[in-house]
């Protein structure tokens, strides 16, 4: 039995919060990411690493040495760091005659590798080449994807799932407007991926809502498809699985359209509309002779009293 594999009974109270929080929870924390430098890894693979880092902080671990291993080959060394860190989202970068500055992107399922892509780096800036003002650590990007083979082809759309998980950043109840300063755009046009990083600046309009500007922050990179090794429909549908806690229970005689307005339902008895009270006008008042005709007949004349 591996070391990770046993149950460890914690003996401080640190121990004990520290395994409390990688139990399974109804919401789980953020997902983390775990970047690993292959043996073979060049300075445009490590640069690209750091990088990445720097816009996934605090949610990822940079493993500084490097690491002898194959993923599409050998995945137990992987799964290893993933338990060892916690992590589920990883970034491999190496780099060899056969395959050039390379990158697989992947995510974890039950600490076992769930999907994983490679990438060829044809281009790449960095955040210190681009001469512009940084967003600070931590703010959640807005993600953007561009190119119909994002939802055409199956490999993009996997990719598409796996570039949102990797990049997505913790769950928030509300939004600010000033908070929304970092835009990632991903692109997918002719067997290529561009990948390109903005600032957003509000300017003044004018008016109440301000006008918008992109300024490149970097980093950016123009990635080319190459092997893949994604999950079978079953296991991916499992992964997926919500537990029955977290499914909204469904409310009976309540719908929704497209734009988010309730409309409810109620069930009355049928109303008979000729005993409706209106409201009493002289001109709505009948006239005796429609009165008359009503009651089916010449209404009798009332006799005169002898006084």
């Amino acid at each position: 039995m591996e070391a990770l594999d046993r149950v460890v009974k914690p003996k401080t109270k640190r121990a004990k919060r520290f395994l409390e929080k990688r139990e399974p929870k109804l919401k789980e924390n953020t997902k983390n990411a775990m970047l690993i430098k292959g043996g073979n890894a060049n300075l445009t693979v490590t640069e690209v690493l750091k990088d990445i880092y720097a816009v996934k902080k605090p949610f990822a671990v940079l493993y500084k040495k490097k690491n002898i291993t194959r993923p599409f080959e050998d995945q137990t060394s992987l799964e290893f760091f993933s338990k060892k860190s916690d992590c589920s989202l990883f970034l491999f970068g190496s780099h060899n005659k056969k395959r050039p500055n390379n990158l697989i992107i992947g995510r974890m399922f039950d600490y076992h590798v769930l999907d994983m892509i490679e990438l060829g780096i044809e281009k790449f800036v960095s955040l210190k080449d681009v001469k512009n003002s940084k967003c600070p650590e931590g703010t959640k990007p807005m993600l953007i994807f561009a190119g119909d083979m994002f939802d055409v082809n199956e490999e993009y759309r996997r990719l598409k799932s796996l570039l949102i998980d990797f990049f997505r950043g913790p769950s928030v109840p509300n939004i600010r407007l000033a908070g929304l300063e970092y835009v990632l755009h991903f692109t997918a046009v002719d067997g290529k991926i561009y990948m390109r990083s903005y600032k957003v600046l509000l300017k003044k309009s004018g008016c109440k809502i301000p006008r918008i500007e992109l300024e490149e922050m970097g980093p950016s990179l123009d990635l080319v498809m190459r092997r893949t090794h994604l999950a079978s429909d079953d296991l991916y549908k499992l992964s997926l699985k919500q537990p029955k806690a977290l499914k909204p229970k469904k409310k009976k005689n309540i719908s929704h359209d497209v734009f988010g307005t309730t409309y409810g339902r109620i069930h009355m008895q049928k109303q008979d509309l000729s005993k409706l009270q209106t409201r009493k006008m002289k001109g709505l008042k009948k006239r005796p002779a429609e009165k008359s005709a009503e009651d089916g007949g010449v209404s009798p004349k009332k006799s005169k009293s002898a006084s």
